[in-house]
Order: C-alpha cells, then structure tokens, then sequence
C-alpha cells in the first residue's frame, strides 16, 4: 500500500514544479551565472519547496508514528526556512551554521536521536559518553552540508539523494524499520517528480531549500536505521553516501593544503575535475551516479559479509577512492603517490628486462 503514497508524492511534485518555477521568478529567488557555474542564464532556485511540500502531503497522508516524527518534522521547516532565506539573500555560512545546529538539536534532544555506541568487531563496546551528542551534532550537520556541496550541476545532488535514499529504504526493509522505510521512499518519490525540470538543461534548481533539506532528512535517517548497533552498521551509511562524503572531506583537505578557508568556493570538486577531463554534462552527471550506486552496492554487500571480507572490502574501497582522487585531481595536479608508485614499479620492471 505504501507504493500509493510514493506515487502520490511523485505526481504533486511532478504537477506544482511548474508552479514553483513561476513563484522563484516572481520571486526574484534566481541563481544567476558567474564563473564558477556552469549555467548561463538566471535560473529559479526554489525547487527544494516542490520536493518538501510533496513530501509533507504524502506524510499527512501515511501518518507514520514514531518517536522522532514531529521532531523530525520541526527540524526540517527550519532548514528549509534557512534555506529560502539564503537563496533569496545569500546569508553568511555562520547564520545557516546556525540554522542547522538549531534544527540538529530539535531532533537529537527532543527526538533523542544519537549515536551512543558501537559494538567493536573484536569484542567489547566503544561507549561515546558525553561525546554522543557531539558526534551526533556532526554526523547531521556533516551531511547536510556534504548534499549542498556537490549541488554543482543539473540534476546532480538530487539524483545522488535519491540513490542514498533508495539504499537507506533497502536496507530498513532488511532490518523492517518501517518508519525509516516509509520516510525514505516518499522522498524517493517527491525527488523523482522534481527531477524531469532538474536533469540537464536544468529548468529549476532546487538551491540551498532542497539541498539541505535532503541532506538533513538523509543525515537524521541514517542515524536512525544504523545507530547503536555494530560497527559493520556504522560503516554501512558512510558508504551509502560515499560520494558527497569523500567530496567533503577531499574539499576540505584541498584548502588545508593550498591554505585557503574551509568555507572558500572553488571550481576542483568531483563535478569540475569530471568536466575538465572532457565529460559531458550529463554523462558527468550519470558517471556520478552510477559511482553513488557503486557505493550503495558495497554498503549492501558490506552489512552482509564476514568480519575479515568487511574488512577487505574497506580496503578495496578506500585503495578505488584513493585511484580515483589521483587520477581526477581531487586534491590536486601534483597529489599523485600510489600512481606515481605504480609508475616507478612499472619503469623498475621494463629497465631490468
């Protein structure tokens, strides 16, 4: 029955996009073009609201119950409050900080969502303590910012949310967590409604509103389908979102090395480094995606092996992000040790021949 629901969630959202489009442009709410964008035209920014106010109707209509609901609920009005004020006024990074430790604090105080411990693999419990809410604090906000980084082309975030969602409703099936399989899948079905006016040529963007808004939706689900438990189950929702994850972290190395701000933009994420090998728009878009659903693989694969083929597949993981990052210029031009290495062998091999 809940498939309904889904479908009633992609078609409001398929049928009041266009009416969102004219609202951003009456609006004002426009992204305009500059040189780090790759549109070049005024676009409306506002499709988030399409994605939420479908989302809330197939709520309204399931009427799921669980403790964390309303809190849940609260937390994403506030995001998306922050949302369209920032993609109206463009607010400094520390206001929607802000914002987002608000609505992280609705859910982990009053929704008492938070990461309490992990069962080790070799025996005994790593008990976080006083560090629960902390790590908590930062898994959510962490995320949500992770989705808004990699907004960067048509179609881009929203597609990749949508693979981590369907990944997130596979495994609640698996563990019959009804709850965060019902929430999943209606963001599901209001992110493929949106799409089709998304997908390259883009005719909405879905700004900030949506970005952060899904990234706070998946960030809060991931908590909720995997805290708690083993430490397998702590890797599982890092992988599921390994793309905008590795993203983030790689962002951030990035301007550690090149000492610039964290919060400082630049053209040398995952998207541009695709772009400038020669990609296409769109099949940097679709080679995005299937990486995400690459990773979503792994994490299924991962909650289903034994201790040491976990442990190999990290490794086989961790060694295919460190390639990947070499070979696009992730961190940088010159960051190249293992093919450098691989080189080295290679000539050692010929030379002694």
């Amino acid at each position: 029955m809940l498939y309904v629901y889904v479908i009633l969630t992609f078609l409001v959202s398929f049928i009041i996009t266009p009416f969102i489009i004219k609202l951003s442009k009456k609006l004002g709410i426009v992204d305009k073009p500059n040189e780090r964008k790759v549109h070049s035209r005024d676009l409306p920014l506002l499709g988030g609201l399409a994605i939420f106010i479908s989302f809330l109707i197939g709520v309204l209509a399931v009427s799921p119950d669980h403790v964390v609901h309303y809190s849940l609920l609260l937390g994403s009005l506030v995001i998306i409050v922050i949302g369209i004020i920032d993609d109206k006024y463009e607010i400094r990074a520390s206001t929607k900080f802000i914002g987002q430790l608000v609505a992280a604090g609705i859910v982990i105080f009053f929704g008492d969502v938070q990461v309490g411990y992990i069962n080790l693999p070799f025996g005994g419990v790593l008990d976080f303590g006083f560090l629960s809410i902390p790590i908590t604090f930062l898994w959510i906000i962490g995320v949500t910012n992770a989705i808004n980084l990699i907004d960067g082309l048509d179609g881009l975030s929203a597609g990749v949310s949508a693979i981590a969602l369907i990944a997130i409703a596979g495994m609640a099936f698996i563990m019959n967590d009804i709850y965060v399989l019902t929430i999943a899948v209606l963001l599901v079905g209001s992110i493929l409604g949106f799409l089709p006016y998304n997908f390259h040529p883009a005719k909405i963007f879905m700004g900030d509103t949506g970005a952060l808004f899904l990234g706070f939706m998946i960030a809060v689900l991931s908590l909720l389908g995997f805290k708690n438990i083993t430490f397998i189950s702590f890797i599982v929702p890092i992988l599921i979102l390994g793309v905008p994850l590795s993203d983030t972290i790689f962002a951030i190395i990035r301007r550690i090395v090149n000492k610039k701000p964290f919060f400082a933009p630049d053209k040398a994420h995952l998207h541009h480094c695709l772009l400038k090998l020669g990609f296409s728009h769109r099949q940097t878009v679709i080679l995005i995606y299937s990486i995400s659903a690459m990773f979503a693989m792994f994490a299924f694969i991962f909650s289903m092996t034994t201790l040491w083929g976990s442990i190999l597949l990290i490794t086989i993981v961790l060694l295919l992000i460190e390639l990947m990052i070499e070979k696009i210029g992730l961190i940088g031009e010159q960051y190249k040790p293992i093919l450098r290495l691989i080189e080295n062998i290679r000539y050692s091999i010929t030379r002694n021949r």
